[in-house]
This record gives C-alpha cells, structure tokens and sequence, in this order.
C-alpha cells in the first residue's frame, strides 16, 4: 500500500495508460480522480468502485482552465489535500511538417503541452499549501529522440521534459518532485492502429523483442508517486525495453 491515503489525480484515465494507473493507484491505496473527455471514464471509475476501491470521473479537458479551477478547488475543499498528479492525458494527428495545418499543430500542442500547464498550475498551488506532492508527467521516448511525421507530437512531449525540469528547481523547496515519464512503443489504442508490419518492424528493434504494456508505464508512475522517489527530481525515466538510451 504505497499510497495509502493518498489522493491522486490522473489526467486521460478513461482508458489505456491512464486507465492502467487508475487500478494501480487504487490498489496501491490511493483515492483516485480521473479526468478525461471521455464518457468511458465514468465506466473505468465505476468499475474500481465495484472492487471497493475509492474513484471518481470528472468530465474535464486540459484545455478547459476555468473547469481545471472549479475542480482542483473542490477536490481540495473535499479530501484536504491533492497529492499527486498524473498528467496523462494526449493526442495525436501525425503528418509530415509540409503537410501539417496550423490547426493539426495548435490541437496537440494545446491538449499535450499546454494542458499539462494548466492543470499543473491549477494544483501545484494546494501542494505548495501542504509542502507535499509529486507531480508526473508522459513525455515519450520522440520527445527525446525526435521522430519522423511527429513534429507537433514531438514538440510538446519535448516541452514537457523542459517544464518538469523547470518546477523541479521552483517546486523542490516545497517537497514536491516533478518528473517525467518516456514511454517508448506501448500497446494502446493508438497503437493498435498501425498496420502490421510496421508494428513487427517496430518491435524487432526493441532489445526486449516486445511492446510495452500499459501496466509497464503505470508501474513507472507508481514508483514516481510513491514515497521511495522522494530524492528523485527533474528527471525523465524513459520505459522503452532497451530500444533507446
């Protein structure tokens, strides 16, 4: 029970990664609010309930501030404390740079990087109030390494590295950690949709000869929230089975 007592807010829960973290967190003893665009994530949140777990669904978009702010507020008004968050939440709409539109770009950046602004900035102040918290956010292993057809992608998972680094240095006097996670090729919807072969040729560049799991990135969250990373700050824990360094 590494997180016994604690409450934790996990952003695009509703299914996949998020939704793999919403379990883990709960079974870890977390009080668990998931946060997503997605109607799925009242189903997600009952279904943790069934178990006897602690979860709520709140329909919130990261681009949404004024929502962000009435929920954050009543979340602490409610449970005394916000302990960790989980900026989980993203999209994609991959292209080419010359065939990108300005709209392509502005949507992921505004869910991918400044979402995690915002709801970073809504809470991080309830943490500051209590001299505790952790704050995790997804990069991935292209906003480390770029990738081709992934320029907005890339720009806001590489954005995000930036601002963990950056609230390491203003939040650690607080006891408050930030960090980030870099997953590498993971088994999601998302990837789900990509034809075949490229997937297998993906995979056979993978030392571990395999995807990752969404379980792989929750585990990855759950040492970040939990107490045994307290000294860990600022950094990026890329979770990729070996095919990038």
């Amino acid at each position: 029970m590494r997180l016994k007592d604690k409450i934790a807010i996990i952003t695009g829960a509703a299914r996949g990664i998020g939704a793999a973290a919403a379990e883990l967190f709960c079974r870890e003893g977390a009080t668990v609010i998931i946060w997503d665009v997605l109607d799925a994530g009242e189903e997600t949140a009952a279904g943790l309930r069934d178990q006897g777990f602690q979860c709520e669904f709140l329909h919130i978009s990261t681009t949404d501030v004024p929502a962000i702010e009435a929920a954050s507020r009543t979340i602490f008004e409610k449970y005394g404390r916000i302990d960790i968050l989980i900026n989980n939440a993203g999209i994609t709409r991959d292209k080419t740079l010359l065939k990108m539109s300005h709209l392509e770009w502005q949507m992921v950046i505004d869910v991918n990087l400044t979402g995690v602004f915002n709801c970073t900035k809504s809470i991080a102040q309830f943490m500051v109030q209590q001299n505790y918290g952790r704050i995790i956010c997804t990069s991935s292993i292209v906003g480390v390494h770029g990738n081709f057809g992934q320029t907005n992608y890339v720009a806001a998972k590489a954005g995000v590295i930036g601002m963990v680094k950056t609230w390491a240095k203003e939040f650690g006097k607080y006891n408050i950690t930030a960090n980030a996670v870099a997953p590498g090729f993971i088994k999601t919807q998302m990837t789900d949709a990509i034809p075949e072969a490229l997937r297998q040729e993906v995979i056979n560049a993978i030392p571990a000869r395999r995807m990752g799991d969404p379980m792989d990135i929750a585990n990855a969250y759950l040492f970040l929230a939990s107490d045994e990373s307290g000294f860990v700050n600022g950094q990026v824990l890329g979770v990729n089975g070996g095919q990038a360094s």
